[in-house]
């Protein structure tokens, strides 16, 4: 450790300690290693992968760890859990104004594959543009095409489901784009024509009001929740088979009290300010485009945290490195897939052109993101195109 010059001051400080020497050691070591943690702030604008969990929220769960009892358990501590788990799902069920069944799941992902698995209709489809969960627990389903804008083909979804009752699965709100589909009409031709909608609200919980759908699918992560809860809204459970177990008979597993009491606390607090963070987004295209940069799908209606960039001549991979480097937290669309590298699904189902699918990266909001973050981000946006078209020179 004592071998350089450069490192005299911390040996200095081992040989002065009290205690062991390895102990000394040690101690120096995380001090250094948190002087590296505690440098320059870094900016997160990965919201739509994952967001902080709020602090109403992470009381909650700390408060529900007290009622360690299984709420299944007949007895009177078993009883107690289940008066907090069901007080916990009445105000999801009411943050949501949501006045029929709520299921309780592990996330967003199970909640779509309880769908899937257990809706009773024959047939499946899925938009082309659906996050990876759906098109997984679907399988073999039929794939409505979407236009440039990232907006489902309602005309040949029509034709995909007639005669055939389908579960027919349609995010609320891409989690690549923000791009906000058209939710409650394509509600209303699915149920016209016999079919169950399965609305995937992971992105649009808490900040958009839900559609009328069959089954809604939410993520308690997404919004300042704890990780591994979410929920199947249900309209009717009688659509569903049952599995025997727990949640009515409609999910097996022990349920997880804690992070459904973090899960109410989160959508209690409306911690999302969206008038604040659409005028936030706007001033960001305003630079983005105004520098050379491409807004993706702004054609449509898109949600206030999410928006999709593509910076001319700079590959998503090279853009990502580069934020990374500078401090800022951003993607190159889902965490569920972006580590793999591999061209966006989504861009690509969009039929963009190949140079804007390969240069497109996303950032999204949280509750609190401020004007100065989103300075920091334009400024290093700027300076990272700068230095491509230098070197391209």
């Amino acid at each position: 450790m004592c071998g350089s010059r450069a490192r005299n001051k911390d040996c200095r400080a081992v040989r002065r300690g009290g205690g062991s020497y390895i102990g000394r050691v040690l101690k120096v070591a995380i001090g250094r290693k948190a002087a590296q943690l505690n440098g320059p702030k870094r900016v997160y604008l990965d919201h739509a992968a994952t967001t902080p969990v709020l602090p109403d929220a992470r009381a909650a769960v700390f408060q529900a760890l007290e009622r360690w009892s299984n709420p299944s358990s007949p007895h009177t501590d078993g009883r107690a859990a289940r008066a907090a788990l069901e007080k916990a799902r009445r105000t999801i069920a009411d943050a949501l104004e949501w006045r029929h069944d709520v299921v309780l799941t592990s996330g967003a992902s199970e909640a779509i594959l309880i769908a899937a698995r257990q809706a009773k209709v024959p047939g499946r489809a899925i938009g082309a543009t659906e996050h990876d969960a759906v098109r997984a627990a679907f399988g073999r389903a039929k794939v409505v095409p979407v236009g440039e804008a990232g907006l489902i083909d309602r005309g040949a979804l029509a034709e995909m489901i007639a005669g055939t009752p389908s579960l027919v699965a349609i995010q609320q709100v891409n989690n690549e784009t923000g791009v906000i589909q058209p939710i409650d009409q394509i509600a209303a031709e699915i149920r016209a024509a016999g079919s169950l909608l399965l609305a995937d609200c992971a992105q649009s919980a808490g900040k958009l009001p839900l559609p009328d759908a069959n089954f809604i699918s939410v993520s308690a992560h997404k919004l300042g929740g704890p990780p591994g809860v979410g929920a199947l809204l249900v309209r009717d459970l009688a659509r569903l088979h049952a599995v025997g177990g727990q949640e009515k008979g409609y999910r097996r597993g022990t349920e997880n009290l804690p992070a459904a009491a973090g899960f109410a606390a989160a959508l209690s607090a409306g911690a999302y300010d969206m008038a604040r963070l659409s005028q936030l987004r706007q001033a960001l295209e305003k630079e983005i485009e105004g520098a050379g940069g491409t807004v993706i799908g702004n054609a449509a209606p898109r949600l206030a945290t999410i928006g999709c960039y593509a910076m001319p001549g700079v590959t998503s991979a090279s853009q990502l490195v580069q934020f990374d480097l500078a401090g800022f937290s951003v993607s190159a669309g889902s965490a569920c897939s972006s580590g793999s590298m591999k061209p966006s699904r989504v861009l690509q189902a969009m039929e963009l052109p190949e140079e804007v699918v390969g240069s497109a990266i996303r950032v999204s909001f949280g509750a609190d993101t401020t004007d100065d973050d989103v300075a920091a981000f334009v400024a290093e946006w700027r300076r990272i195109f700068a230095r491509a078209q230098r070197s391209a020179a």
